[in-house]
């Protein structure tokens, strides 16, 4: 069944506020992923910020448990008196068991709603001080490029607002998917604005070598598989010897070894935003058992997955 996506769409919306995570969830549908995507107001029709009209919006109608309310910013400049139809809306969206998502200045329907109050959040850098001036309970980080605290995802703004999506698919769907869309929009995968880490889904594929990136695309679509280096070189027609040399030459690893790092930043996905135990996770990635990811997790991590959990687990 998909899930629904109710785009709230404010007058004076920023197009790419709108349209950037609008794309990652409509390109995650496409590659196979389940996203019911349509577009609320409180009129039928409003004018974004850079004067194009939107109209043939639907009516603020009831919301359903797990509906994902996604809230883009708009040009708060022009007014912060913000509709007190659309205020009670998230209201009763949250009554009724709907997440949100705020890109740029849709962080302040949530706030005024009251829905950030003892909630991590953010949005953008040039409205942080205001923000924490009239939402004085709201726990603003600065820095960051989006936050995910409970059913409360909140994003910094313009592009960021991609980056909380592709979050989101992968929560969903898992880090492959993810990865797709993210290759697809030919856009980074990273986590957070600290460090922004990219995945291993998506580095390592900035080369030319069509042998190796076909491998690289049967591998991630199946990381969790038990391929043989003699199935990989036939998919492709090489023999095992050539295409360990391109894999090592072009990325410095050999195929299996790309597998391997594959499930483990599965693995660190899985640890940082499920409950699965450390068994459930290793089974899911691939490994024979908890035993065998323990092992590998510390060898390219130096802490165990338990102890990685709980560092990401921390504010």
């Amino acid at each position: 069944m998909a899930k629904r996506i109710l785009v709230l769409t404010l007058p004076h919306v920023n197009l790419l506020d709108l349209s950037g995570p609008v794309q990652a969830f409509a390109t995650a549908t496409h590659l196979g992923g389940h996203y019911d995507i349509s577009y609320v107001s409180s009129r039928t029709a409003v004018e974004s910020a850079q004067r194009l009209e939107l109209s043939g919006l639907d009516t603020l109608g009831p919301v359903q448990p797990g509906d994902l309310v996604l809230i883009p910013g708009a040009d708060l400049s022009v007014s912060l008196d913000l509709d007190p139809a659309v205020i009670d809306w998230v209201h009763e969206a949250s009554r009724a068991g709907a997440e949100f998502a705020s890109v740029c200045t849709g962080a302040f329907v949530l706030a005024e709603a009251g829905l950030l109050d003892g909630h991590r959040c953010t949005s953008h850098w040039s409205v942080i001080d205001e923000m924490r001036s009239r939402h004085p309970r709201a726990r603003v980080v600065d820095d960051v490029l989006f936050v995910m605290d409970g059913s409360i995802h909140t994003s910094a703004g313009i592009a960021s607002g991609i980056d909380l999506a592709l979050a989101l698919i992968e929560r969903d769907h898992g880090s492959s998917l993810a990865a797709r869309v993210a290759r697809e929009m030919v856009v980074y995968l990273r986590r957070n604005g600290a460090s922004a880490p990219r995945s291993p889904f998506v580095e390592l594929r900035d080369h030319t070598d069509p042998y190796v990136h076909s491998v690289q695309q049967i591998l991630s679509d199946g990381f969790a598989n038990h391929f043989t280096l003699d199935e990989l070189s036939r998919a492709v027609h090489v023999s095992p010897r050539t295409l360990t040399t391109r894999f090592v030459r072009t990325i410095g690893m050999t195929p299996l070894q790309y597998q391997q790092t594959l499930r483990l930043g599965h693995a660190k996905s899985l640890l940082s935003s499920t409950d699965l135990s450390i068994e459930e996770v290793s089974l899911s990635c691939g490994f024979a058992d908890a035993r065998q990811l323990r092992r590998l997790f510390v060898q390219a991590h130096g802490l165990s997955p338990r102890a990685y959990r709980e560092s990401a687990s921390r504010p």
